[in-house]
């Protein structure tokens, strides 16, 4: 099917939509009911049940010490990052004290262990970004040093776990109301403190308490929404037109992590894209420096009791959720040629 790909997306739109009225609004309030039902007696009880046999792993599958979050649901009024409800920033070196602000322009990409060239060797912006496939084998590994399709994104020369966590994270350290309310909840019941958080058990406790939140909040939403249609406002999208030239970007969070786009138009047409997408920044290979990315960065250290079963180091990349479609290219591995396409 569609997977990974969002299910409420037609390319080209559609010719016919549902109208938007109180019946489809109760509809979809009756399915959230459901669902937060579901969130507060069975999925944070299990959470908070289970997590007491597998304190041990609060001290397991850390492994990068910075956070970032681009930020998410824009509130009316106000511009971003100001008015994002799930707040922009970084958290560094673990410290919870200080949201460091995001500067979109120190977003690098670094291919020294990825199989792509650069025209030069140096890391480059996104909005520089080149996508040149150079796929030397995994038997050239130990000598050219690539292993791997992922790009590898950095942020001011810093690695970055990005994802639920990160997101709780910045938010909790920000003082957002409801996550620092649900976070010491579940700390709290469980004895621990914040440090944990910073694990394979903190990252899946994570997902879940921002599930809670989030599904909370959309009654918040819907009521916003209703006060829309009682006024006759039935926008659901904004008209656009392509100009003749322009450079853009657009940040935001999807539930994996971090999500970046830039675009360049010359003579209304799309002369390059590029994405940084979350599973780059966290499954990424290392970078002309030798710096681990999050994947392989928390799972050193990690006891395996069987390693002809290494579950341990499958419980700490699941925690992260992650998805490879975004690194997935396909080239003629005889000539290395890339082929162009024309839609009629």
């Amino acid at each position: 099917g569609k997977n990974p790909h969002l299910q409420t997306y037609v390319v080209g739109g559609v010719t016919c939509v549902a109208d938007l009225n109180a019946d489809r609004i109760g509809e979809f309030k009756f399915i959230l009911d459901e669902a937060i039902d579901f969130i507060n007696n069975v999925y944070i009880p299990d959470i908070i049940a289970v997590a007491p046999f597998y304190l041990d792993w609060a001290g397991i599958g850390g492994g990068t010490p910075n956070y970032l979050s681009y930020g998410m649901f824009p509130q009316a009024g106000g511009t971003e990052p100001d008015n994002l409800w799930f707040k922009r920033g970084f958290i560094k070196g673990r410290d919870l004290t200080k949201v460091h602000p995001v500067d979109v322009s120190k977003i690098t990409e670094d291919v020294t262990h990825s199989w792509y060239k650069y025209e030069k060797d140096a890391p480059l912006h996104p909005s520089q970004g080149e996508t040149e496939p150079w796929y030397t084998g995994i038997e050239t590994g130990k000598d050219n040093g690539k292993y791997s399709w992922l790009k590898t994104p950095r942020y001011d020369g810093m690695a970055m776990e990005v994802g639920p966590l990160s997101r709780m994270l910045v938010n909790y350290a920000s003082g957002h109301e409801a996550t620092v309310e649900n976070v010491n909840f579940v700390l709290k019941t469980l004895g621990v403190g914040p440090e944990i958080l910073f694990s394979t058990l903190g990252r899946t406790a994570a997902r879940a308490i921002e599930t809670k939140i989030i599904a909370e909040q959309m009654n918040s939403w819907i009521g916003e929404l209703l006060a829309n249609i009682k006024k006759g406002d039935l926008t659901t999208f904004a008209d656009y037109e392509m100009p003749d030239s322009a450079k853009g970007f657009g940040m935001t969070e999807a539930p994996r992590g971090a999500l970046g786009h830039w675009i360049e138009i010359e003579n209304k047409k799309i002369k390059n894209y590029q994405l940084v997408v979350p599973t780059t920044w966290n499954g990424s290979p290392r970078d002309h420096t030798g710096q681990r990315s999050p994947f392989e960065e928390s799972l050193i250290g990690t006891p395996v009791s069987d390693p002809a079963q290494p579950l341990e180091i499958l419980r700490t990349v699941h925690s992260f959720d992650p998805c490879l479609a975004c690194s997935v290219h396909v080239v003629d591995k005889e000539s290395n040629d890339k082929y162009i396409v024309k839609a009629v």
